[in-house]
C-alpha cells in the first residue's frame, strides 16, 4: 500500500486507532448535532448545514419540515417557498435550490425514499461525500468519514492527513482509522474541534491527544511529547 504523505500507513493505522480510543474516553456522547427524524430530514439537514453552524440549522429545520414532512411535499414546493423558511441559513438561494432538486429527485427516481448508497446519493441536487456519509452513517449503519472543518483542521494539527482536499483527506483517515470506527470518530473528531482544537487558538493544555499531536511537538511541547497523555476528558467552550 502506498503510503500517504502524512508518514508510513501503518503508523498512522496505529496513531489513528490510539487518537480513535482516546477520543471515545473523552466524548463517550458524541453524536451528530443535526436533529432529524427519518434519513430525508438528515439529507436536508445537512445540505442546510454547508456554511452554517448546526445549531442555527436546528432551529430553522422544524418549521422547514412540519410545512414539508416528505420529500414528495417538498418537491411540490417553490423554490421560493423553501427561500423564505431557510433564510437565516445563508446562501438560501442555492440552498433552496438544492433542496427542491434533491426532494425532485428522490420522488422521481427513489420513489420517495432516500438511497443507501454513496453512488446514488452524490448524484442528488446539493449531495456530496460529506453530506452521503452523514446520511450512510447516521441513518443506515454504512461506516463512513466526515471532513467538514473541523475535521479538516483536526486532522491535520494531529498529523493524520497533510492533504487539503477534503476527498485526499477523506482516504487519509479511512487508512489511519479502523473501519468500524470511522462514523463515531468523525462525531468524536467534531466535538474536539469544537470544544477544544479550535481554529483560532487551540487549547492544548486542555487536549486528551496531545502527545500523538504533530502540531503540539512542533509549536507547544517541543520534541519530547511522544506519548498519548493520560490526563482528563477534554473540556473546554464549544464553538
Amino acid at each position: 500500500m502506498v503510503a500517504a504523505r502524512g508518514g508510513k500507513t501503518d503508523d498512522r493505522a496505529a496513531r489513528g486507532a490510539q487518537i480513535n480510543r482516546r477520543l471515545a474516553r473523552a466524548y463517550p456522547a458524541a453524536k451528530c448535532s443535526l436533529e432529524f427524524r427519518s434519513p430525508f430530514e438528515l439529507l436536508a439537514a445537512t445540505i442546510l448545514s454547508a456554511q452554517c453552524t448546526d445549531e442555527r440549522v436546528n432551529i430553522v429545520t422544524p418549521d422547514l419540515f412540519r410545512r414539508f414532512p416528505t420529500p414528495a411535499a417538498m418537491a411540490a414546493a417553490s423554490q421560493e417557498e423553501i427561500e423564505g423558511l431557510i433564510k437565516s441559513t445563508g446562501f438560501f438561494r442555492n440552498k433552496a435550490k438544492s433542496l427542491l432538486g434533491m426532494a425532485q429527485a428522490l420522488v422521481k427516481q427513489h420513489g420517495g425514499g432516500v438511497p443507501r448508497t454513496m453512488e446514488e446519493l452524490v448524484l442528488l441536487p446539493g449531495v456530496g461525500r460529506k453530506t452521503a456519509n452523514v446520511v450512510l452513517g447516521n441513518c443506515f449503519g454504512v461506516p463512513g468519514i466526515t471532513v467538514d472543518t473541523h475535521m479538516s483542521r483536526v486532522s491535520q494539527r494531529l498529523g493524520l492527513t497533510r492533504n487539503t482536499d477534503p476527498v485526499k483527506i477523506e482516504r487519509d483517515l479511512m487508512e489511519a482509522v479502523p473501519r468500524a470506527a470511522w462514523t463515531l470518530f468523525s462525531h468524536r473528531v467534531i466535538s474536539h474541534g469544537r470544544a477544544v482544537c479550535n481554529a483560532r487558538k487551540p487549547a492544548c493544555e486542555a487536549c486528551v491527544v496531545s502527545g500523538a499531536c504533530d502540531h503540539f511537538r512542533r509549536f507547544q511541547g517541543g520534541q519530547g511529547a511522544v506519548k498519548l497523555r493520560a490526563g482528563a476528558p477534554a473540556k473546554g467552550k464549544r464553538g
